[in-house]
Formats: C-alpha cells, sequence, structure tokens
C-alpha cells in the first residue's frame, strides 16, 4: 500500500514538473482564455479564476460600491446586492448577541438564527463562535474590506461544516502599488449617532501594510437600546520574490450592547460586553503551473452578558460568562495537470470550542467545557473542453471527533453560449455539523445529533450586451435538506433532535446596464418558496438603484421592497412586506475631500424584522470622507 502511495505521489510530482516546464512558453488556458472576462473571483475555487468558468452564482461587491455607501458594516450593502440573501436589523448600527440580537443571516431560506449554516470568512478563514458556532455580524467593518464574494448556494466542498447554504468571503484591502494612501470618514446623525474610521495602506518595494481603526455608537431609537463599538485591523504583507508571498494579520473589536427587550415584553439592564480576536498567517505560492497556500488563523471571544429582568421583578444575581476560540489551519494547491485543466487539492484542520458559566456573587456554576476537532481532505477539477465547455467535479471527505465520517460531492458544468453568454448548471451538497452549543448547552441539548445535509440543484444563464453596458442574469433552483436540528417537546421537556426539513426553491434575476458616463441603474429580484417555513428569508426581495456622477457631484437613489418575510413562524405564523426608499447625494470639495449626506426608510415606514422589535423611522446622517 506504501509503494503505490509513493509511486502515486511520484507520478503527480512528474505530471506538475513536465507541466511547468511547458507553462515557460505558455499561460494555463484556465487563466487566460478566448472568453471576454468579467470578474475574477477566489471564493468559489481558493485560485483566482474568470467567474464565467465556474458552475456556481459567485456575487461581487467591489471596494468603490463598498466606500460609496458609507456604512460602518458591510451587511447592510450585500443584503441590497446579493438576491436570495437577507441580514435582520434591529436599529440604525449594532446588531447585539444573545436575546434581542439582529444579524442573523439567510441565503434562499438557508442559514438560521443564529446563522450556522452560511459561512462568514475573511481572507478565506472561517469566522464563528468556538461554542455557539456562529458569525458575529458586528465584527465585519466596511473600512478593511477590498470586496465581497458571495457563493449561492452549498459551499462545503471547499469549507465544509456551516457552509451548507453559500458563503460570503470578505477580502481585505491590500496596497498594490508603491505609495501611501490614508482614507478618513466622519459621519454623524439621527438618534445621537457617531461613526469614524481612518485606514492606510502602504507599499515600499517588496513590503506593504494596512491598518485601521473605527469608532461607533449610537443612543438608539429605543429607550435602553445604545451600542457603542471600537475596534482596529492591522495587515502586513512581503513579497520574498514573484513567486512567494506572506502576510500576517490581526483583529481586535469591542462592542457593548443594550438590549430593551420586545414592546410586549420590555427588559431593563439585558446588557452586553462583546470582545472578539482574530490572527492569521499566510505563506502563498504562485507559478505559471501552480498556485497555492498553507493558512494558519486563530479566533478567540470573551462574552459577558447580564440576561436583565423584567418590570417588576428583582435583577438577577448571576451573569453569563464564556471564552471561546477556534484555530485552524489550511492548506491547498491548484495544479494543471493537463491542457486546460486546474485541479486543487486541499486539507484543512480546525480545533474550536471553549467554556462558559453562570458566575454568582460566591459560586460559579459550569454550563460547557469542551473542545472539538475535525479534519478535511478534498480535490476539486475544472477541465476546459475546447473553447465552450467547462467540467467542474470535485469531492471532499470531512471527519468531525464526534459525528464522524461525512462526503461531499459537487458536479458542474458552464457552456460559453457565444463571446457574451454563458449558461451554467450545478448539483452540490452542503451540511453542518452541530454546534457545542446545541449538543452541551441549555436545557434542550443532545449529545447524540446528527449533521443537517441539503442538495442543492441549480441552473443559471448570464449575458452582457450593449458592448458590456448591459449585463443580466438568470438563476433557478432547487434545495432539499434532511436531519435539520429542531427544538421540540419530548417528555414534557424541549431537546434539540434531527426532525427538520428543507424544501426551497426560487428564481434569482440580477441586471446592471450604464446608460453613459454619468448614469447607471442596477436591480436584481428574487422569488423564495419554502415549503417548511422559517424566519429572515422573504418571498419577495426587490433592490432597484439609480446613480448619476456629474463631474463633482454623486446622487443615488435606492429602493427595496421585501414581502412575505416571515418574523414568527412558532406558535403562530406572522409576516411583514416593507418598501425602503434610501437617498444619497456627495460633493467632492477637492482632491482630497468629499462631503456627504444620506437619508434612508424616508417613507417612514413602519415595519418589524425581529417580532416586536420596531425598527426605525426616517434617518439622516452627514459626514466628510478625506482620501490622501
Amino acid at each position: 500500500m506504501k509503494t503505490y502511495f509513493r509511486s502515486g505521489i511520484l507520478f503527480l510530482l512528474i505530471i506538475i514538473g513536465i507541466d511547468c516546464a511547458m507553462a515557460q512558453n505558455r499561460r494555463s488556458p484556465v487563466i487566460k482564455d478566448s472568453l471576454q472576462l468579467d470578474e475574477v473571483v477566489i471564493t468559489g475555487t481558493r485560485s483566482e479564476v474568470n467567474v464565467r468558468l465556474l458552475p456556481m452564482n459567485v456575487s461581487v461587491i467591489g471596494k468603490q460600491q463598498i466606500s460609496d455607501r458609507h456604512m460602518p458594516s458591510v451587511l447592510p450593502l450585500i443584503t441590497e446586492q446579493v438576491p436570495g440573501l437577507f441580514v435582520t436589523g434591529r436599529g440604525l448600527i449594532g446588531y447585539g448577541v444573545s436575546a434581542g440580537a439582529a444579524g442573523a443571516m439567510n441565503l434562499r431560506g438557508v442559514g438560521g438564527g443564529p446563522t450556522t449554516g452560511l459561512l462568514v470568512l475573511i481572507d478565506g478563514h472561517p469566522q464563528y463562535m468556538g461554542l455557539m458556532g456562529h458569525p458575529i455580524a458586528d465584527a465585519y467593518q466596511s473600512m478593511w474590506a477590498e470586496k465581497v464574494e458571495v457563493v449561492s448556494g452549498p459551499a462545503s466542498i471547499l469549507y465544509g461544516s456551516n457552509a451548507m447554504g453559500g458563503a460570503i468571503n470578505i477580502v481585505t484591502r491590500k496596497q498594490q502599488t508603491d505609495g501611501m494612501r490614508t482614507n478618513a470618514q466622519v459621519m454623524y446623525g439621527s438618534y445621537n449617532t457617531l461613526s469614524a474610521e481612518v485606514g492606510n495602506q502602504l507599499r515600499k518595494g517588496r513590503f506593504s501594510s494596512f491598518v485601521s481603526g473605527n469608532y461607533n455608537r449610537t443612543d438608539g431609537h429605543r429607550e435602553r437600546m445604545d451600542f457603542e463599538q471600537y475596534g482596529g485591523y492591522g495587515k502586513l504583507g512581503y513579497d520574498f520574490s514573484r513567486s512567494w508571498k506572506a502576510f500576517a494579520d490581526v483583529n481586535l473589536t469591542r462592542f457593548n450592547a443594550a438590549n430593551p427587550g420586545s414592546v410586549a415584553s420590555p427588559l431593563f439592564d439585558n446588557d452586553s460586553e462583546i470582545t472578539r480576536g482574530m490572527a492569521s498567517f499566510s505563506l502563498e505560492n504562485e507559478y505559471e503551473c501552480t498556485s497555492g497556500a498553507l493558512k494558519l488563523f486563530y479566533n478567540w471571544g470573551k462574552h459577558f452578558i447580564n440576561d436583565g429582568y423584567k418590570p417588576g421583578t428583582t435583577p438577577l444575581d448571576y451573569r453569563f460568562h464564556s471564552r471561546d476560540k477556534m484555530l485552524g489551519l489550511t492548506w491547498y494547491q491548484t495544479v494543471n495537470l493537463l491542457a486546460g485543466n486546474q485541479t486543487t487539492f486541499g486539507f484543512d484542520y480546525q480545533q474550536f470550542g471553549g467554556e462558559a458559566w453562570q458566575q454568582y456573587a460566591n459560586r460559579r456554576v459550569e454550563m460547557a467545557d469542551k473542545t472539538l476537532y475535525e479534519w478535511a481532505g478534498y480535490v476539486n477539477s475544472r477541465q476546459q473542453l475546447g473553447d465552450k465547455l467547462t467540467l467542474n467535479a470535485g469531492v471532499r471527505v470531512d471527519y468531525h471527533e464526534l459525528t464522524g465520517v461525512e462526503w461531499i460531492p459537487q458536479a458542474g458544468a458552464s457552456w460559453a453560449v457565444n463571446e457574451h453568454s454563458v449558461l451554467k448548471a450545478i448539483v452540490s451538497k452542503g451540511f453542518r455539523n452541530p454546534t457545542i452549543r446545541e449538543m452541551y448547552m441549555f436545557p434542550p441539548q443532545n449529545p447524540d445529533l446528527l449533521p443537517e445535509r441539503l442538495m442543492s440543484y441549480e441552473l443559471s444563464f448570464a449575458q452582457h450586451l450593449s458592448g458590456n453596458r448591459l449585463y443580466y442574469s438568470g438563476s433557478v433552483y432547487y434545495l432539499n435538506g434532511d436531519n435539520m436540528i429542531q427544538t421540540v417537546p419530548v417528555d414534557g421537556k424541549p431537546k434539540n433532535l434531527n426532525m427538520g426539513k428543507i424544501e426551497n426553491y426560487g428564481v434569482e434575476l440580477v441586471v446592471r446596464y450604464r446608460l453613459g458616463k454619468e448614469w447607471s441603474v442596477s436591480g436584481n429580484y428574487s422569488w423564495l418558496h419554502m415549503k417548511y417555513k422559517v424566519v429572515a428569508a422573504p418571498e419577495h426581495k426587490v433592490y432597484a438603484g439609480a446613480f448619476y456622477t456629474p463631474k463633482r457631484w454623486s446622487f443615488s437613489t435606492r429602493v427595496q421592497y421585501v414581502a412575505g418575510l416571515y418574523t414568527l413562524v412558532t406558535p403562530t405564523k406572522k409576516t411583514e412586506s416593507f418598501v425602503l426608499w434610501n437617498l444619497q447625494g456627495a460633493y467632492r470639495l477637492g482632491r482630497f475631500a468629499q462631503v456627504f449626506v444620506k437619508g434612508e426608510n424616508l417613507l417612514a415606514q413602519r415595519y418589524e424584522i425581529n417580532a416586536g422589535y420596531p425598527m426605525p423611522r426616517a434617518t439622516v446622517m452627514g459626514g466628510v470622507r478625506l482620501d490622501f
């Protein structure tokens, strides 16, 4: 067996070596091909590739879109720009954690609350709390985002558990040319809301860096709904050569959030103090015939929560504390085994967990002290056949310490109908392992839970017209999942069981058109049918935006229509429908300064996203942005 294994490795190295030698006289046709290039993305494959060659849908929100929106968080922007994606909110800024929190993310009806079925990544590193298994929405700031890539549909073949419904990858900034750039922004508005941020990018020879800091606060549109956040991000890079590069970064954010409770059931002193951190190191290589990376990452957090008390009752005599961690290693290498081929081999290892307890004045009651691990290996291959057809297939084997082995296959195809049109089809599996919270914490816990599983089937078409000024795309999909973890009564007590199902299908449309140098419009629409209803996944979501940029001025108007949004599914069903109209204007004073003002929900709609938590009505913010 060892002999066969060594022979296989030797054969692989010989093939790679031959291809590397041939590559001195040619470029890989997978990267430089006869197709007209659109976006180049990394999230769907881990290596850079033209999105037209991928069988799945990847939405890209660029740096200019992010900075023009003047939002502290990237999440409101992707809610508008990505059809089928919805992120819950509860106020002007700040999502919070625990009871009354927002920031739950659903893509095509998959994600959950808290969000454990939709994976958030920073530069390809998974981001979620080690105990609870969900991302922390307030940790993702727009200041250090170069772009955001969203994979619609399962991404488990590359990213494993939690990417069952898709993946949101925040790609951080990096200075590409020698020089230094500094950006700063301050804005102030409704409900005594203040947001300030500053960032600096530097490149000198082989060295590059990016550092940023931010501060956000608001009194909130309801009493006892104040929010405060401050944090910083730093990234250092060094190019050893044209082929080898290294990066190291660290992110630290702290926020204090208050929850006033629902209108019908108010709370006092329901406050939380949260500290989140992330650090990573990447060693990357890129040659003519192969590219890859070795990445190490470590996420940690510290939570202090006062569950509060209702009017007429006494304050609680305990506080919830937790510390969590997640460390991991990711290795992947993409090679050109044949002409027109790119095959990625990868290995992942993660260890996650922490401890949680209730702290009384003179004693400590343990709730959880657990650490688990999982590892996985995968191979994913893309093969071009002529100028038209690209096939994609792969498989992942994932081993979890408690739930065992899970196999994740994927297969798809991309057909270039002509120079401007592409037809795609994909069948993929997604899965999610149960979290430590679901297995060991709080009364519904069940250590015998199994992974959730989902199969996705999708067909999509995209086309550029009018000299690439017009772009439109459409997708239809069907999702079927089982083993979904639900809390149900067993012998009069709540218990987590694998009893839920998913059966969703829908349609997604995107259109963008540049009328001229100064005018552009864009829009998207998604329709979602769910046989088994979940909250925070609207049946209809429509977005339309218009942008006018004459000389130093810029104006934009955005309208979003949401209908059939479930805010409750048990014990009774409750839905919301609303229209949000936002308006923004900016003027560039000179080369370095821009002033802006924006208004949101200018129709003053009354609506709720979290049941019992009315959203703010019309709000106005204004500020200044400096670029030098």
